[in-house]
């Protein structure tokens, strides 16, 4: 859609003949001249091309004409109010710029009264700092190249002074020392959390709760407490920063239950300039104070306004059609969920609606439709199958969904391999083989069964 929006943009700002709807008043007029467009194109092609009675008037003369028309559809306001209107309108229209990790504890570290030596010792260490907001070189690499002499002690004290920022963790110098930055000594379950993080975090990584509780000489659901906090923190406190923003996803298309139906209706061209073409340059195209080299540069520009505003109409035609298609074909998702997923190809739409297939694949492509059931990409709808032991297709989809659920509720003293979760899920009615399994656990970042295991 930004795409499409940019290149109705660039028209408009291209071609004298294509306007801009300013308000709703004028639709009903828009309306009707582009129903005569066609007719007058044409009879301006059938007349007779003789040399005119006056001068050639310049592109340039008919732009500052154009000037004076589209002013009288504005309302008149003080120089003043425009001004300030326009002020506020880009200040609301600038986007924030994304502060960077070392942006942001430089600005803790200038309001910090420090002296000269510690000053350039901290911003040597700022820099230091990698995307994840661990130091990137040791400690006496990063204090070498400041002129003046420095101890190993002032390095060290520098160090604290970084890692007492915000973000927690910050500035450590591997996975331990970031996960106890992270603790206060406040806390009544400090002492456990340290022994944990210091000392058996192989052993929480592959859940030996039981061996932990054992060694330690605490109750095992204490333990379990504490390993819950301890997954709280964040072992990669520089990514709460970055440069790249995360793209805002707008629905294309939205869908409605009501009463017992579902509707389909387009959203998602709100943004998009509502164009038509300008009544001004038709009178240019069918009069007579103008020569023929004009009136053709007028007619191939009015040619291209209107295969412009057929295409987007036709865009928004196909669009409608696939969607309400998938709706239609994927009504059992929209009732019961992922479970409910029927296998769907493309091809199978476009023979439904009566187009090439390479239009469904254009059609939906990085568009995104609300429904009730969350947001989603179009192209989720599409999913293959098997056949199933009642004769029924089933989606890989809700394979997926089924596998997730069978892990979730194994024993976690005893989960299940691979070969199990396949016998589970044929004994659910698909015949899924063991590699297919495995497959999908790793797709759905499931770890092993011997990870999963909680001793």
């Amino acid at each position: 859609m930004l795409a499409l929006v940019e290149h109705v943009q660039q028209e408009l700002m291209e071609n004298p003949v294509l306007e801009e709807v300013a308000d709703e008043e004028k639709d009903e007029q828009k309306t009707d001249e582009q129903k005569t467009l066609d007719e007058e194109l044409t009879e301006g092609k059938n007349q007779e091309e003789a040399q005119e009675d006056e001068e050639f008037k310049r592109l340039g003369e008919m732009a500052d004409d154009w000037g004076d028309y589209f002013s009288q559809t504005n309302i008149k306001r003080s120089d003043a109010v425009d001004e300030r209107d326009r002020k506020q309108e880009a200040l609301e229209n600038t986007a924030a710029g994304s502060m960077s990790l070392q942006d942001y504890l430089l600005g803790q570290l200038s309001i910090m009264e420090l002296d000269d030596t510690f000053m350039a010792i901290c911003e040597n260490i700022i820099y230091s700092i990698n995307d994840i907001g661990y130091l990137a070189y040791p400690l006496e690499e990063i204090v070498e190249p400041i002129e003046m002499p420095v101890s190993i002690e002032q390095a060290n004290k520098a160090l604290e002074i970084i890692q007492g920022m915000e973000p927690l963790g910050v500035g450590a110098r591997n996975l331990k020392e970031c996960l106890l930055l992270q603790l206060d000594e406040r806390d009544p379950d400090y002492i456990i959390a340290k022994e944990l993080i210091s000392n058996h975090l192989e052993d929480v990584e592959t859940k030996k709760y039981k061996l932990i509780a054992k060694k330690l000489g605490y109750n095992l659901e204490l333990i379990k407490k504490v390993i819950e906090f301890i997954k709280t923190l964040n072992p990669k406190p520089g990514s709460l920063f970055g440069n790249e923003r995360i793209p805002y996803v707008t629905p294309e298309v939205k869908v409605d239950c009501v009463d017992g139906k579902y509707e389909v209706t387009l959203v998602g061209d709100h943004n998009l300039p509502r164009i038509y073409i300008s009544s001004f340059y038709k009178d240019v195209l069918v009069g007579k104070g103008y020569d023929i080299n004009t009136r053709r540069y007028i007619r191939k520009k009015i040619e291209s306004a209107r295969w412009l505003i057929d295409a987007i109409e036709q865009r928004k035609g196909t669009l409608y059609k696939v969607a309400a298609k998938i709706v239609e074909m994927q009504t059992q998702f929209f009732e019961e969920g992922t479970l409910a997923l029927r296998t769907l190809k493309m091809q199978d739409v476009a023979d439904a609606v009566g187009i090439h297939v390479s239009t469904v694949s254009r059609a939906i492509a990085h568009k995104y439709v609300q429904t009730p059931k969350g947001i989603f990409e179009l192209k989720y709808f599409f999913t293959g199958g098997f056949m199933n032991a009642d004769g029924n297709m089933e989606s890989w989809e809700a394979t997926r969904q089924k596998l997730l659920k069978i892990v979730e509720e194994e024993d976690k003293s005893s989960p299940l391999s691979d070969e199990e979760i396949a016998a589970k899920l044929r004994e659910m009615g698909g015949d899924i083989a063991r590699r297919t399994v495995t497959k999908y656990r790793r797709s759905m970042k499931i770890p092993s069964s011997r990870k999963r295991k909680e001793c």
